[in-house]
């Protein structure tokens, strides 16, 4: 097992990872969660997938919902939180989001926000999840207008990462994790990046091995990140290189295009308007485009996305100022543009219109 701290003002946790370790949860919950009265939240189908697994969590609610980016709104975080009012829960209470990125988010928003904070585990069961969303202490819900604009900055207890869980996932949903890792290679490895296109294969093939070692060294990096500048008013802003424009591709498909899909095409384009910046060397685009293709993600859109609808997306990123659209850009292999500290470069419509354009 290997142990990877991370740091906030608001409270330092610890990220477990390791294969076997969701037979240990009790175990491990026992520490951070000592002594409350314990709520699991997850989707409905993860929850039934590892009731056995996790029957020794003495919960005294498993609430669930249906699996989606749909149900992650203010409609499921309300019911979610008047199911634990309903059940006399206090301040003693601690929850346990097990699931993919859509049940952290919204567990840990339900736990940010349920008589003011109680504290919660994460246990990720994508490998989305597991190198993003569990990490961070970011939670909240979408609106009709973008994703995750109502949130809060609330650090888990513990995340609890179990490389096991992924050989179960559909391959679609394995794959699409994997645009994380070489977002994390990206911005700040460039070693790192060339050990994913060596293993690529080993990757595919769900080695476990390989699983182990690349949730460890993206959780590394992203802790470091999240503990230099836990409220992203700096260098965290690099690890929403791809976003803004995937965001944008979410929304305007109606969320039929699953998040790690859009990160994939959202760093491809974002690497060809670097290029077109003079910010990035020619041919970094490629190469990214390339391990991406060798992971089974896409490089291209299935069809020509509506660019008034992905723009209006975007112009309601949390990265904006003055409304300006911006971006995280990259100025090499594992190091991306500081921009006097921000971390964020401001792009006209035309430059992100043929990024997106380019896709196509």
């Amino acid at each position: 097992m290997t142990v990877i701290p991370v740091h906030h003002s608001l409270g330092s946790y610890d990220v477990h990872v390791g294969t076997g370790l969701l037979s240990s949860l009790p175990e491990l919950l026992a520490r951070p969660l000592a002594g409350r009265r314990l709520v699991l939240i997850s989707d409905d189908v993860v929850e039934k997938q590892f009731a056995e697994q996790t029957q020794g969590v003495r919960a005294e609610a498993r609430l669930t919902f249906t699996p989606g980016e749909a149900s992650k709104t203010r409609e499921t975080w309300s019911r979610l939180s008047d199911q634990m009012i309903a059940l006399g829960l206090d301040r003693k209470t601690g929850i346990v989001a097990l699931g993919g990125g859509v049940v952290g988010d919204l567990a840990g928003f339900v736990a940010a926000t349920f008589l003011r904070g109680v504290p919660y585990a994460q246990v990720p069961t994508t490998l989305l999840a597991m190198l993003d969303a569990a990490v961070g202490g970011k939670v909240g819900v979408d609106t009709g207008l973008g994703k995750n604009l109502i949130g809060a900055f609330h650090p888990p207890a513990i995340v609890i990462a179990d490389p096991l869980t992924l050989l179960s996932l559909p391959d679609r949903t394995y794959r699409a994790g994997m645009s994380e890792a070489v977002k994390h290679g990206l911005i700040a490895d460039a070693e790192y990046f060339g050990w994913i296109e060596t293993n690529a294969a080993g990757l595919v093939a769900r080695d476990l091995e390989l699983l182990t070692h690349l949730v460890a060294r993206s959780v590394a990096i992203k802790a470091e990140v999240v503990s230099e500048d836990e409220r992203e008013a700096g260098r965290r802003a690099i690890l929403n290189a791809g976003h803004t424009i995937a965001h944008g591709l979410e929304q305007e498909s109606d969320y039929q295009l699953p998040h790690g899909e859009a990160v994939a095409l959202g760093l491809v384009a974002e690497c060809r308007i670097a290029e077109r910046m003079g910010l990035a060397p020619q041919g970094l685009a490629t190469r990214v485009a390339g391990v991406l293709q060798s992971l089974g993600l896409p490089i291209r859109t299935e069809r020509t996305p509506a660019m008034a609808r992905v723009l209006e997306a975007m112009l309601h990123d949390k990265k904006n100022r003055a409304g300006q659209i911006r971006l995280a850009l990259p100025v090499s292999l594992g190091s991306m543009h500081p921009e006097a500290g921000s971390y964020t470069v401001p792009v006209t419509e035309d430059l992100l219109a043929s990024g997106v354009a380019g896709l196509g």
